[in-house]
């Protein structure tokens, strides 16, 4: 399983939200190549990069995201409003796989198009949600598309690879979801990373055990209370 810190960025500093809500946000750092380079040097296998200002149409976080791009030599994933062909296609370029969900939704045409030019291993589909409801447009949105059939319905597309959040679990040190993750990696063929209330080494340990093919750790990592060299035991 891989362990993958997520660094989320707001205004050229690394933060973490409290749900995704922008106006429950801890700072951690001003200084985001430099932290990519602290957990890569901690042994972590690839980073996940967020722009939350894109998300949330507050702005962009370009020139930090390519710095970390620059600055690290394990893979990335890089999220956060990628919602048309370009900005997807040049994220691609750039980094290890793009991870989109807004644009997943809405945009089926698109998304076929995409996976065709760039294949199934390049893209993540993030189906966040609250309830088995997925949510989209920085979890603002409620779709009412059910999650285990959304993710039955992208295997049939071509896609392999997701990213599954409980928005209510983000950032609350709460432990994972893990009966949701237990129905989406019980999906043939769905490589799943599970994020969301990892609080420490057990919760680690029920989400390998589960299946995962990866963990996003934030809030837990941020403050000590795991490290990447203990998930990676």
């Amino acid at each position: 399983m891989k362990i993958i810190p997520a660094v989320d960025l707001m205004g050229g500093k690394v933060v973490r939200l409290y749900q995704g809500d922008p106006g429950e946000k801890t700072v951690y750092g001003d200084n985001p190549a430099e932290m990519a380079k602290k957990w890569e040097a901690d042994g972590a296998d690839m980073l996940h990069i967020v722009d939350l200002d894109a998300t949330l149409g507050l702005g962009s976080n370009h020139t930090s995201v390519m710095e970390i791009l620059d600055s690290v030599s394990i893979p990335v994933e890089v999220a956060g409003g990628l919602r048309s062909k370009k900005l997807v296609i040049n994220a691609a370029a750039s980094a290890e796989r793009v991870v989109i969900g807004t644009l997943a939704f809405g945009e089926r045409n698109l998304l076929s198009s995409l996976l065709a030019e760039l294949g199934p291993e390049k893209i993540v589909i993030s189906v966040d949600h609250r309830d088995g409801q997925i949510l989209v447009g920085g979890w603002q949105k409620n779709t009412g598309s059910p999650l285990v059939e959304s993710m039955r319905e992208f295997l049939e597309m071509g896609f392999t690879e997701f990213l599954l959040t409980n928005v209510a679990r983000d950032g609350t040190l709460e432990g994972p979801d893990l009966e949701y993750l237990r129905q989406a990696c019980s999906l043939r063929g769905a490589n799943v990373i599970a994020s969301g209330g990892i609080s420490g080494m057990g919760d680690v340990r029920d989400v390998e055990n589960i299946g995962a093919s990866g963990v996003i750790l934030g809030r837990a990592l941020y403050e000590g209370m795991i490290s990447i060299r203990e998930a990676r035991l």
